[in-house]
């Protein structure tokens, strides 16, 4: 599923500006502790490295470097749910909605499940990348509420340090779609429910572009966010 590539199309702009592997890794976001505890199963769902991060404004600020280094134990159960935790919470913000929205995974399947979605799907990665897991995670390793905006955190925490065949797996989110939908005029991108095809397309055209500028595939992605930030 990963020999086709996609070669010679720019997703960016003329100028776009790549952010530097530093400013990636120290994209931090704010959360709140005392909310999500009171919605996790139980307490030993929560990585102790969150209560590690630093204060700003009055609020823990959780960065993909931090994320990065919870993702070193989804080898293991216990790790594998830190890791979906700390995805969550990076990628939720502290608005109280988002939140409770994104929580509905803990109550909409039990523990037993969860795990065994999880240890599947991060299986699948391990053995075959990140196309194959991304086709795993949106059928039978699908967890309800867990949609690609978020399994795909997982993926990219998970295997971008390690990847395992040609392409690293990245986040693909709403805003990242919107960059591709104005710059990819091969592609219908939608707003969310990415295809295992569309996602592979993308992996393809962000790895092109990450080789022809020298850096590595996660400062496209970020890019692609930037810029899909400032467009209608």
């Amino acid at each position: 599923m990963e020999s086709h590539r996609t070669s010679g199309t720019a997703i960016l702009p003329a100028g776009s500006i790549v952010p530097g592997r530093d400013d990636v890794l120290g994209q931090a976001i704010p959360f709140d502790r005392a909310r999500w505890l009171s919605l996790l199963p139980d307490s030993g769902w929560w990585p102790g490295e969150l209560d590690a991060c630093p204060i700003v404004g009055g609020r823990p600020r959780v960065d993909r470097g931090t994320v990065f280094g919870i993702s070193r134990r989804a080898d293991t159960v216990e790790g594998r749910r830190h890791l979906l935790t700390a995805c969550l919470v990076w990628g939720s913000g502290t608005k109280a909605r988002s939140v409770a929205r994104h929580s509905r995974i803990f109550t909409s399947s039990s523990v037993p499940d969860l795990d065994a979605h999880l240890s599947a799907a991060l299986g699948v990665l391990r053995r075959e990348g990140a196309v194959r897991a991304y086709f795993a995670f949106n059928n039978a390793e699908r967890i309800k509420f867990l949609g690609p905006a978020f399994f795909t955190k997982v993926l990219y925490f998970a295997g971008h340090g390690h990847p395992v065949g040609a392409w690293r797996p990245l986040m693909l989110d709403g805003v990242v779609a919107r960059s591709l939908r104005a710059s990819d005029s091969e592609v219908k991108w939608p707003r969310g429910g990415w295809t295992t095809p569309q996602y592979s397309r993308y992996l393809s055209l962000a790895h092109d572009l990450a080789g022809e500028t020298g850096v590595l595939p996660d400062q496209v992605e970020a890019a692609l966010f930037a810029l899909g930030r400032h467009l209608s």
